[in-house]
């Protein structure tokens, strides 16, 4: 952890309050060690920093044995952080992410707008955007990027994305998947990612949205003719509502309709998505490998 997530969630979250020496230096105990740790596994598997930082160390620890449970029982999942790189497109996703903080959005659209034009597809999607958005969702998680800042991000993303699926020139003979997050979940960063992906992969991706709730997402499959609906689940990992809301859009969807669910609170609801029949990737390279396999 670097010193200024320390001092992030120390400020802004209470997650811990270090003694202090007389030159007013911050010394941390075992516990505080303990808890930063404890903190740091959790926002790792997709808890959010203001939600968890004043519980007890006791409570985290058992949230932790039962979220890593979980995704063990999921599969494996990589939770590295993107490393900046020092090539075209490392600059420009330092410059989109300096530039989100600074909530200046003109700036990032011009730096997203030079890599579009600069940049080969492949390597745009695979140094530029999927970087950005696993790094704003990170940012958000730990507690670093405040909420105006991850909204204008995911606001300039959202609309570059929206320009790059249009770019694709997808026939209008490829299947169609519809890819929104399910009501009560609000973080869409998941769900751009998986229709930028798709779109690359040749589907006809139709970006709903997020926060939808399943009388809507079947109606929009309906009137697009959709093969397959994404919805990604990013947080919370423990909505006593979303089991009932994924039930009733399998009815409404019918059998023939694939629901392909993804995201780093997925795993959580294992047993419902289940019992719906769900396909759930681990990771987006699975991802990309069963959309391949639908649209075979």
């Amino acid at each position: 952890m670097t010193p200024q997530v320390i001092r992030a969630w120390e400020k802004r979250y209470g997650a811990v309050t270090p003694h202090r020496t007389e030159t007013n230096r911050r010394l941390y105990s075992n516990e505080d060690v303990e808890r930063l740790t404890l903190l740091r596994r959790a926002t790792l598997l997709g808890r959010s920093i203001g939600q968890i930082a004043t519980q007890s160390t006791e409570s985290l620890r058992a949230l932790v044995a039962e979220d890593e449970a979980l995704q063990r029982s999921a599969g494996p999942e990589s939770t590295a952080q993107v490393v900046p790189r020092k090539d075209l497109g490392g600059r420009v996703l330092n410059a989109c992410l300096e530039a989100a903080k600074q909530l200046d959005a003109v700036t990032l659209q011009r730096e997203l707008d030079g890599a579009f034009v600069s940049l080969s597809r492949p390597v745009l999607m695979s140094e530029v955007v999927v970087p950005l958005m696993q790094m704003l969702g990170a940012e958000w998680r730990e507690g670093t990027m405040r909420v105006s800042q991850e909204h204008l991000a995911t606001a300039a993303v959202r609309s570059f994305v929206g320009s790059l699926n249009g770019a694709q020139h997808v026939p209008i003979s490829a299947p169609a998947i519809l890819v929104t997050t399910p009501h009560g979940q609000v973080h869409e960063i998941g769900a751009l990612l998986a229709a930028t992906i798709a779109a690359a992969d040749g589907w006809r991706a139709i970006y709903l949205g997020p926060n939808l709730p399943a009388e809507e997402i079947a109606s929009a499959a309906a009137q697009r003719e959709a093969h397959a609906v994404a919805l990604s689940i990013v947080y919370p990992t423990d909505d006593p509502h979303l089991g009932a809301e994924l039930g009733k859009l399998r009815r409404f969807l019918g059998p023939d309709i694939h629901i392909i669910v993804g995201g780093r609170a997925a795993p959580s609801y294992r047993h419902a998505l289940d019992e719906i029949g769900a396909i759930q990737p681990p990771d987006l390279d699975a991802f990309v490998v069963e959309l391949q396999a639908l649209r075979g």
